[in-house]
């Protein structure tokens, strides 16, 4: 859905709400629907991209990561012989 629709979903569900007719349950339901939509539209107002007026962010210096050679081969890990108990911690 749209912004302009969600918007207009709230407004009817505010509208019902003030007529004050509805039965509680049906109240209930349409203060989750309003506060659910409120919820929805604020994500979407903190999702929105960045503008020129918002504030950048800072250029990074200093030392970018780098990949390194690994110094230990899987075939030179020590194994567990067979006979011996495992330790564990206590």
């Amino acid at each position: 859905m749209t912004r302009a629709e969600l918007e207009r979903v709230r407004d009817w569900a505010l509208q019902k709400l003030a007529t004050g007719q509805e039965p509680p349950w049906a109240w209930y339901q349409y203060m989750k629907l309003r506060e659910t939509l409120d919820a929805i539209l604020a994500g979407m107002d903190a999702a929105t991209p960045q503008t020129e007026n918002s504030p950048q962010e800072a250029p990074r210096s200093g030392t970018r990561l780098r990949l390194v050679e690994a110094t230990s081969s899987p075939d030179t890990a020590q194994r567990h012989q067979a006979g011996e108990p495992v330790r564990l911690p206590t």
